[in-house]
């Protein structure tokens, strides 16, 4: 794919991929291949957190419409290869985390996707993307839920940046 032409964006937004939709592929070691190194890559690129994550949850059946889903990923990749997390020196110490929750996003399972970043100073610290455990009740059961999360995140920080 180092040929590909670049995409602007890792993903498409109204696409919801779902356990139902697309053909089985024919080699399904290579979309776990793929999706392996793109969940590497999500520790330097937060950006994809997120698509990475719905990507990772059909790698036991991938099908076609993954596959496509990924490449997208890879295009979106081969357009920002020279960006990346620029870290500066500040005299701010301060902590602030921002969440995000999509409630009952899923297709599959109804569960919601939270993802959460967390700053020192000026500087992003930790992303997560993660799928909750449980299916919410309501969307703000699931902010709650993402709230949870990010103060837990930010708790461990701080308790690992003590000792």
């Amino acid at each position: 794919m180092d040929q590909c032409k670049p995409s602007p964006t890792p993903f498409i937004s109204l696409l919801r991929l779902s356990a139902y939709d697309g053909d089985p592929i024919s080699d399904p070691d290579v979309y776990r291949s793929m999706v392996g190194g793109l969940q590497y890559l999500t520790l330097t690129r937060p950006d994809i957190s997120f698509v990475v994550n719905q990507v990772c949850q059909y790698m036991h059946n991938p099908k076609s419409t993954y596959l496509q889903a990924v490449k997208r990923i890879y295009r979106y990749i081969k357009g920002i290869v020279e960006q990346g997390l620029l870290f500066r020196s500040s005299p701010d110490f301060s902590i602030r985390g921002f969440f995000y929750t999509d409630w009952a996003d899923s297709i599959d399972d109804r569960r919601s996707t939270n993802g959460a970043c967390i700053f020192l100073g000026p500087n992003l610290f930790t992303w997560i993307a993660k799928k909750q455990s449980t299916m919410s009740r309501s969307s703000s059961e699931a902010e709650y839920r993402a709230l949870a999360t990010t103060a837990a995140e930010i708790r461990c920080f701080v308790i690992s940046s003590v000792n």
